[in-house]
């Protein structure tokens, strides 16, 4: 346990990124919208994600991206949470310039993390990093508090937020039933049967035979 402030960190493996299917490390933290800890997100989903500094342009994008998605990921039952290692009072800064300069009111809370340990106990910051900037480093973060999805972009490439709203669809589209989702996939499509473990199984009509279906590959609707 280290803390700092407010902030606290619990990190199994300091430095190293959490892989999918781990337990996320906890956090309390301060924020532009108050105290949070992932605790608190227990029960919904969660999309925790870095940026390598407060007032740049690919930030500022990405931030008015997730703003105009946030009704989408709440209709999702999914939070956001952003973090930089910058202070308090800069982001709270930079949120009243994306209002005023983009009309865009940021509507989620933004961490502050001065002494990087919720940075390091994520991954955020590279091993041989020169400077305390974050990659762009998204979490997904299922209900129980398990990392489910990760996604890390350089400083220089802006991440989609259309991509994320569409894995947490998918997440939970194959959480709800045995399926797997075809590449591209959006709610309402085709999803991909689990491929069957027996022979009796494979001579078992496809659900939807669909183009180029075979076995291992069979559409069907949820």
């Amino acid at each position: 346990m280290t803390s700092d402030n407010d902030m606290s960190v619990v990190a199994e493996r300091p430095g190293c990124p959490p892989l999918i299917g781990d337990t996320a490390p906890a956090f309390r933290a301060r924020t532009t919208m108050g105290e949070r800890s992932l605790d608190a997100y227990r029960g919904r989903w969660l999309v925790l994600f870095s940026h390598p500094a407060d007032f740049t342009p690919v930030c500022t994008s990405e931030f008015v991206a997730f703003a105009k998605a946030y009704e989408r990921f709440q209709g999702l039952d999914c939070d956001l949470l952003a973090l930089s290692v910058d202070s308090l009072s800069s982001h709270l800064a930079w949120k009243h310039s994306i209002e005023q300069r983009f009309g865009v009111r940021v509507p989620f809370p933004i961490i502050e993390d001065p002494a990087m340990g919720i940075a390091r106990a994520y991954g955020m910051l590279p091993a041989r990093a020169t400077s305390s900037a974050t990659v762009r480093t998204t979490f997904v973060i299922d209900p129980e508090g398990t990392v489910r999805a990760t996604l890390a972009y350089p400083m220089t490439v802006g991440r989609s937020v259309e991509e994320i709203v569409r894995l947490v669809s998918a997440l939970q589209a194959t959480d709800a039933s045995e399926v797997s989702t075809p590449e591209g996939w959006h709610p309402g499509e085709p999803v991909l049967a689990t491929p069957p473990l027996t022979f009796d199984e494979i001579a078992a009509p496809a659900q939807d035979t669909g183009q180029g279906a075979d076995w291992y590959y069979r559409l069907g609707r949820l």
